[in-house]
């Protein structure tokens, strides 16, 4: 049945209550109703439409569109943008490079805040004064990639660290690629050079302090022929070890080779010992030697001087 044939003081369309026993509210309300959610949501959606651009409806004479009324915020935020890539600040352990249309700059640009017209230039900034750590070997290799091949035919299981900085940074930047993995790569493979030249215990030992310099001199080398623009300061050989496999092997040869020095050590002590006493009786038997020739030359001199002196004072027989 229509809701305008219902009694009862006319139906829905007719002015009456609505279906739900309340009169129909109108687009302003009424009293303390409140208005219209539909109508407000309504509005809403035409004035954001006049703000956009190509938004529907049209205004009227003198009244700006809502293009008109974005664009002073659009060029704001466009000039805002533009600044924030043109200006950079260079930090104190830093160099500006700046690339004008992609191609480098001959000049530098020290510490400090400085300008690059976006996007025609732009600016790369490598920190110079820092220092810069490789660790090769040990935790920080994969596999078996620190095991290397000494010169007497050994294996030596190597872990060492390089110390690098950027010397050139237009070098650093545009000559090579990937610099930290060069440093890694050219390091490990000079380590390896250097450890095939050298016996295994003299690496161990004595040797370090030599392989270390040889090291560092054969890597600067090799990353100056390659233009790196990245200069070596230190290598430290922090550990060099048989491979893990054959440490406990290793162990007992070391602790034979230990007792087998202590055992020469206790013989020549032993041995001087019984030399130090031989020379203290051949020296005794010596000066005794000595005090019995002298004992026996003065008795025999004596003798004769007294046999002398007699035969000088006895009278001579007459004839």
């Amino acid at each position: 049945m229509p809701w305008s044939n219902q009694s009862g003081g006319g139906g829905w369309k007719g002015g009456g209550n609505g279906p739900w026993g309340q009169p129909p509210r109108g687009p302003q309300g009424g009293g303390n109703e409140p208005p219209d959610l539909e109508e407000l949501l309504r509005r809403g959606q035409d004035k954001i439409r006049r703000l956009l651009p190509g938004g529907g409806g049209r205004s009227g004479p003198g009244e700006p569109t809502g293009l008109m009324t974005a664009l002073p915020f659009i060029a704001i935020a466009a000039v805002g943008f533009w600044l924030y890539e043109s200006i950079y600040v260079v930090q104190p352990d830093e160099v500006g490079v700046e690339l004008l249309f992609g191609k480098v700059k001959p000049e530098l640009n020290e510490p400090g805040i400085h300008f690059a017209f976006w996007p025609i230039e732009q600016v790369e900034t490598p920190a110079l004064l820092k220092e810069n750590q490789e660790v090769m070997g040990g935790a920080a290799a994969a596999g078996n990639d620190s095991i290397m091949l000494s010169g007497d035919q050994n294996l030596v299981s190597v872990e060492f660290s390089v110390l690098w900085r950027i010397s050139d940074p237009i070098k650093y930047l545009f000559r090579v690629a990937e610099q930290p993995d060069l440093v890694r790569k050219v390091s490990e493979s000079v380590m390896r050079e250097v450890v095939g030249r050298t016996r295994a215990d003299e690496f161990r030992t004595t040797g370090r302090e030599v392989a270390q310099t040889a090291v560092r001199e054969r890597i600067q080398q090799t990353l100056d022929a390659y233009n790196a623009g990245v200069s070596i300061t230190a290598v430290n050989v922090t550990r060099a070890d048989p491979p893990l496999e054959v440490q406990d092997a290793f162990g007992e040869v070391q602790r034979a080779q230990q007792d087998q020095d202590k055992f020469k050590q206790d013989a020549q002590a032993y041995a001087n010992k019984r030399l130090g006493e031989a020379r203290g009786e051949a020296s005794q038997i010596r000066e005794g030697a000595l005090g019995y020739r002298d004992q026996v030359i003065a008795e025999a001199t004596g003798g004769a001087q007294r046999f002398t002196s007699v035969r000088a004072c006895s009278p001579r027989p007459t004839r």
